[in-house]
């Protein structure tokens, strides 16, 4: 017949072993102790005094500074008087203001549909693990780390009257005088455009993959089980997952459209554009501001009146943004 063994009764007298009962090591034996080190209260705000200054000074104040202007007549070195509102009366009559918005309103409405679905496009594809497709991602990224004036100088190489294009082109007798890319109004635009769209690739599709990689698998792997194909799982699973950061690419895209300047500079050689008009509200207020006689009053409200304008689709935006999917 077998026993069976009772498990061993725990004297009560006795105390249970745990950590806190360990007697602690005889005063010679411990670690030196780490003084508690205090600060005064106004520590952090010494730390953080060399942001506000740079704060304050370039940035606050000559936005307060630009605001006050936008009502005087000031110029570089004579000052100026408070005018009211006649900067702002002289905008409508201002023939070049409105071409520059015109070219601000077809700049945002070419760029941001397009940068906004062929960087997703280029990162699906790039995410994919093929053969080759390293060469393929620094050949994207490439425009962004390069310089947007070698960039330019490139892009004018390309585009001139006796250019690449224009060559190769006669050559072939497509054409017999050359497309003149950098001295019309609007393909001296959908040039600057199409610079911008090669330049912005590569920048939102790095993007667009820190977005794609936390979009869980599961959820295409569960699409997929239920029958969905890649076009429905792309709607599906891929665009709620990366929403946010296509508004936020999109407030990228509205705001630089709109402030456009350093591609339009370098394709037209600083004259502005076709008979030397400014083609942007950027340009625009540096042709007012500049030189010993610029009217900084009327360059600070063209300022004023560009903040407004990105400041509208910008508002746009943040209400989508509110909206639940």
């Amino acid at each position: 017949m077998t026993k069976i063994k009772t498990p061993l009764r725990q004297d009560p007298s006795s105390k249970p072993h745990s950590p806190a009962s360990v007697d602690p090591p005889p005063a010679g034996d411990r670690p030196d102790a780490v003084p508690v080190r205090t600060h005064a209260w106004f520590t952090p705000w010494l730390l953080c005094l060399p942001a506000i200054v740079f704060l304050l000074v370039f940035n606050l104040w000559p936005a307060l500074n630009g605001l006050v202007l936008a009502f005087t007549d000031a110029k570089l070195l004579t000052g100026g008087e408070f005018t009211g509102l006649e900067n702002f009366g002289q905008m409508l009559g201002d023939d070049q203001l409105a071409s520059a918005l015109l070219n601000a309103v077809v700049y945002l409405a070419v760029c941001l549909p397009v940068l906004l679905l062929l960087p997703l496009g280029l990162a699906l594809l790039v995410e994919k693990k093929l053969p080759g497709i390293t060469f393929f991602r620094t050949v994207f990224y490439t425009p962004v780390v390069a310089s947007a004036v070698v960039v330019g100088l490139i892009w004018t190489w390309l585009l001139d009257d006796s250019g690449a294009i224009n060559s190769m082109a006669k050559n072939l007798g497509f054409i017999s005088d050359s497309i003149p890319f950098l001295t019309d109004r609007w393909l001296v635009i959908f040039s600057a455009i199409t610079l911008t769209i090669w330049k912005g690739l590569g920048y939102y599709m790095v993007i667009y993959l820190s977005a794609l990689g936390s979009v869980p698998p599961e959820l295409h792997e569960a699409a997929a089980v239920d029958g969905a194909g890649a076009w429905r799982r792309f709607w599906a699973v891929t665009v709620p997952g990366v929403r946010n950061t296509m508004l936020l690419v999109a407030v990228l895209i509205t705001v630089g459209a709109l402030r456009v300047f350093s591609e339009l500079y370098i394709l037209t050689n600083g004259t502005g554009g076709a008979g030397g008009d400014s083609s942007s509200v950027v340009m625009l207020i540096q042709m007012y501001a500049r030189g010993f006689s610029g009217n900084l009053g009327y360059a600070s409200a063209l300022s004023l009146l560009l903040f407004f304008v990105t400041l509208g689709p910008l508002l746009v935006l943040a209400r989508i943004n509110r909206v639940k999917p």
